[in-house]
């Protein structure tokens, strides 16, 4: 009676690849959220910039029944009226304004720039492209130095914001400022800092897809794993 050993066959794990594969989507998705909301974010701070409502008079005391809205921005001010008619005056003289303004200007043209040159940067990187070559690993490592270079442009952003807003506060609440020239917060500074933050999180994501080591699968091809089945088996008489 001969007995003959049964050979066993290893295949390789499928979930493996699977799992591989979901990953490489997912990253592909949060490099495209992550550019879509930096691109949002660059939008949001050239408009910010643009707009002169950054501060508005301020309704308070006796100035609560007005028939002329002030506002001041970043490169002009500007009045309504009741009317509906508008007049805004461009500053003369950037030696004229006061170096909180000047530093506003120009952390806000700063931030708008690397924004700019980061996402260019990420564009090139991310993996629904074909700039930069084939090379995934090099790929990832441009979509992350782009992400890194569009966190310094909205910090940029936000601390020019946080520090106009930080000089309204103390005008508003200083004793010695008379009521009818207090200041609040504007439309423009929000939107500076909607478009800041979405600026953040975007470089953020794009940041964090940051390259991976390649994946050695446990298990040996089902090519190799038969023959050396074949191989092993026996007949015995």
């Amino acid at each position: 009676m001969s007995n003959l050993a049964k050979p066993h066959y290893t295949s390789s794990n499928p979930n493996g690849s699977r799992a591989l594969l979901g990953e490489k989507m997912a990253n592909s998705g949060i490099q495209l959220l992550g550019f879509f909301l930096s691109l949002l974010g660059i939008v949001g701070l050239i408009v910010g910039t643009i707009l002169p409502q950054w501060k508005m008079s301020a309704y308070i005391g006796d100035n609560i029944i007005t028939a002329v809205a002030m506002y001041q921005g970043l490169w002009m001010s500007c009045a309504f009226q009741s009317t509906g008619q508008v007049q805004c005056k461009i500053y003369d003289s950037i030696l004229q304004l006061d170096s909180a303004l000047q530093a506003t200007r120009a952390l806000m043209i700063v931030g708008i720039i690397v924004s700019i040159a980061g996402l260019g940067v990420a564009c090139m990187g991310m993996k629904c492209t074909t700039c930069g070559g084939s090379d995934k690993l090099r790929k990832s490592r441009v979509a992350m130095t782009g992400g890194i270079i569009l966190l310094v442009g909205g910090l940029c952003a936000i601390v020019a914001c946080s520090w106009f807003a930080h000089n309204i506060i103390r005008a508003f609440y200083n004793p010695y400022t008379p009521v009818n020239t207090k200041f609040e917060f504007g439309a423009a500074i929000f939107i500076a800092w909607g478009g800041s933050l979405l600026d953040v999180l975007g470089g953020a994501m794009l940041a964090a897809s940051c390259p991976t080591k390649k994946q050695v699968s446990k298990y040996p091809p089902i090519g190799s794993s038969r023959s050396g089945a074949a191989a092993s088996t026996k007949e015995y008489v």
